[in-house]
């Protein structure tokens, strides 16, 4: 069972607008023994839980307006980074998923094979390295435009190869399952505290970097943009945007 399912039937009221909502949009906060306030980011420590929404703005007024205090009915220390913390343990938790789909083979990487799935609808998630070439994602995100593909920009190319044991990763894809289930979770709940997707990647067009008449790569064509090397479609010199390729 996944995440979301285990909470789609359970609500809780968020401290700072008292709304009712899901769980899977909530992040669990307890008391901890020396009367701070710890996320309880996998719902399994001891203690009432205090529920905050899943945004920087929420855990931030949470702490600002002494709400755990309350909740709690006695006194609770909520450091300032509080959001900050809940930002880095929620990263680090996505990460963590995506390395374990790979070793459960649901995680391809590399230009190819990631287009052959995104083409085949078998991609529930593009994650792409957030400072990687704009040629080679650009392909892939004109595939997954005519797919349900949800994207991911969130880590570097640098994130990627270290929770995922490869070097140089651009590219990859999440396949539709359990595990993309509660990949979703996570990271829709850390996409409240930093953005998706970079803001500069809408400035590349919907059709960058196939526009060129050669390297181009479309749904129709049924393979991938010629190139010298399978894993890098694109025809940037070394160093482009950021100083990375279209590797793995």
């Amino acid at each position: 069972m996944s995440l979301r399912d285990a909470t789609s039937d359970r609500e809780r009221r968020d401290l700072v607008t008292h709304q009712v909502m899901d769980e899977s949009r909530l992040i669990r906060f307890v008391a901890a023994p020396d009367g701070s306030v710890a996320p309880d980011l996998g719902r399994k420590l001891p203690g009432r839980g205090m529920w905050v929404a899943a945004d920087r703005a929420s855990v931030e007024m949470a702490s600002k307006k002494n709400l755990f205090s309350r909740s709690a009915k006695t006194r609770l220390n909520a450091s300032a980074d509080l959001a900050a913390t809940v930002e880095t343990l929620l990263f680090r938790r996505c990460l963590d998923q995506l390395g374990l789909a790979r070793r459960e083979g649901v995680l391809i990487s590399g230009f190819e094979k990631s287009a052959a799935a995104i083409r085949a609808g078998k991609a529930a998630w593009v994650i792409e390295a957030s400072d990687g070439s704009s040629d080679g994602r650009g392909k892939l995100l004109a595939l997954a435009r005519h797919q349900t593909a949800k994207v991911c920009g969130m880590f570097s190319a640098d994130d990627l190869s270290l929770a995922l044991g490869l070097e140089n990763a651009i590219h990859a894809v999440l396949l539709h399952g359990g595990r993309a289930d509660r990949w979703t979770v996570e990271v829709e709940r850390l996409a409240g505290f930093r953005p998706l997707r970079p803001s500069e990647w809408d400035q590349d067009g919907p059709q960058r970097g196939t526009e060129t008449g050669h390297g181009s790569l479309s749904p129709e064509s049924g393979g991938a943009a010629a190139s010298g090397s399978d894993e890098d479609p694109g025809h940037e010199p070394p160093g482009a945007f950021g100083g990375r390729g279209s590797g793995s």
